[in-house]
């Protein structure tokens, strides 16, 4: 076949199960370990163009392709179809018990590099298939070898199969392709695979996920240092061996990219996929303080411009709130707010600052008939919590050594959690703040609580068995509504560098990374 032609799709059904059954024989196996051996062993004879035995190429319906369907030539989405409405997803496990295992679906990339089965497709893409739509075993091999020559860790691997030529990082475009891989062949996604629209939701919502968390540094850059000490390896790992998406909550959960991506859908009104200050001040029933809000649209937390030119955030900022709001306990959420709040940008918060946000909290704690804390008896109690090592002022460093940072971000600009938190004793929340065992973390108790929210809206609004169709609920309402807008612009935007350097920059110590 020509270089560059694609199969027909009949076609192609076909070359994928004739490869499959070439892949499973005996004797293929063994040709993949004499190869491993090979390289292993430089000085043996190179396996030539004309060896005996030597198969014909790896058809490209074998490995995915590395330009997601739902891409276009830009690296951005094609707008979605207006017809298709979210889905809430199968039916999971219990959140509470053992991970279920599917199936080992045993592959190439496993027998020849011994990597787990969804890094096949960077593999493909690294050997070539993606200018030809095939790779040959000699590409394949002379392509790991080289791989194996220059890195000498998974971590290292994986980012010099994903990085564009000429970096040592990788960037959000960079995880595109992986990760339509795995909406495309992950078996606890195949229902998504009728709702394509919202392939390109999925994949932004699982980018910033990772960037949260892997990118300790803040700068839009994953490095090889910052893959290490972070889990995401591991959780690739386990997409092989775990069928159920829901079970691996650190970055792939589709229950949480549902509850997401509804509580954006509620806050945008226009459907425009942008939100500005009075839509997201909406989020909780108006909890959030307005100096708060302001702060988030300040470019203190937000990437690009358009924040500071439009005075609007994208869905990717609001992944970033969202996780931030609901769980004020992981490293990265700590720097979010303490970002918000050190408004001169020196890196501490001073007293100045911290009752400049409280006088809202006060005012609106008058509004609703409760007495509130004089600012001096609420700065001593908070002295006494976070206990800081500096006198008359409070150190991210000194916040994230606190077991209750949470608590302190609470009472300067979330007037429900403050109260909530009033209402418990100290000495409860340190109880819990510090019990043993694999809990669920605040975000993943936020997330399996509005889930169930939402399925049971969703179930509400099924219709009758008497015939007649029931109300649709407020999130499918809002899910079908006007969907041509949301059609007609494109979703996926990489965000540029972080538009908070031009405040200042933090450089995280080693005390503020986690543990390798």
């Amino acid at each position: 076949m020509p270089p560059g032609k694609v199969l027909q799709p009949v076609l192609k059904m076909k070359v994928d199960e004739l490869f499959l059954c070439w892949l499973s024989e005996s004797s293929t196996q063994r040709m993949l370990q004499d190869c491993l051996q090979r390289i292993k062993t430089p000085g043996r004879t190179e396996m030539g163009a004309g060896d005996a035995g030597q198969p014909g190429p790896l058809s490209a319906a074998a490995a995915p392709a590395c330009k997601p369907s739902a891409l276009d030539s830009q690296g951005a989405p094609s707008p979605a179809p207006a017809s298709a409405a979210l889905p809430l997803g199968a039916a999971s496990s219990p959140r509470s018990g053992p991970h279920v295992r599917g199936p080992r679906r045993s592959a190439g990339t496993r027998v020849a590099c011994g990597c787990p089965l969804y890094w096949k497709g960077p593999l493909f893409c690294g050997a070539g298939g993606e200018r030809t739509g095939s790779v040959s075993v000699h590409k394949f091999v002379a392509m790991w070898r080289k791989v194996l020559q220059n890195c000498h860790d998974d971590a290292a691997r994986f980012v010099h199969l994903l990085m564009s030529p000429g970096c040592n990082y990788l960037v959000q475009e960079d995880f595109i392709p992986f990760l339509q891989d795995v909406v495309d062949t992950h078996p606890g996604l195949a229902f998504l695979k009728e709702a394509a629209d919202f392939h390109s939701r999925y994949i932004t919502t699982v980018i910033q996920r990772i960037f949260y968390t892997v990118n300790r540094s803040w700068s839009g850059r994953i490095t090889c240092a910052e893959l290490r000490r972070s889990t995401f390896l591991q959780n690739v790992a386990l997409l092989e061996e775990e069928a159920d998406i829901n079970q691996l909550t650190d970055f792939f959960s589709y229950e949480h990219f549902y509850v997401i991506y509804c509580k954006f859908w509620e806050l945008d009104t226009d459907h425009d996929l942008l939100i500005d200050a009075q839509d997201l001040a909406r989020h909780n029933d108006h909890a959030i303080s307005t100096k708060m809000i302001e702060r988030v649209f300040s470019g203190a937390v937000t990437r690009g411009r358009k924040v500071q030119k439009e005075g609007k955030i994208s869905y990717a900022d609001f992944v970033w709130f969202l996780i931030s709001e609901e769980d004020k306990k992981t490293p990265t959420s700590i720097e979010y707010w303490f970002r918000c709040m050190d408004l001169d940008g020196d890196g501490a918060l001073s007293m100045f600052e911290l009752e400049y946000f409280y006088e809202e909290q006060c005012r609106r704690l008058d509004s609703m008939a409760i007495e509130a804390l004089p600012f001096e008896d609420c700065l001593c109690q908070m002295l006494d919590l976070v206990k800081p090592q500096n006198e008359g002022k409070i150190t991210l460093h000194d916040l994230k050594s606190c077991k209750l940072a949470n608590v302190f971000f609470d009472t300067f600009f979330n007037i429900e959690k403050y109260l909530d938190h009033e209402q418990r004793e100290q000495a409860s929340l340190l109880r819990e703040s510090e019990s043993e065992g694999p809990e669920l973390s605040d975000w993943e108790k936020y997330a399996a609580e509005e889930y169930d929210i939402l399925v049971a809206e969703e179930a509400a609004g099924e219709p009758w068995e008497d015939g007649y169709e029931a109300e649709l609920s407020p999130v499918e309402h809002k899910l079908s509504a006007r969907r041509s807008p949301l059609a007609q612009r494109p979703f996926f935007e990489a965000p540029s560098a972080l538009g908070s350097v031009d405040l200042y920059d933090y450089e995280c110590g080693d005390d503020d990374l986690p543990p390798s």
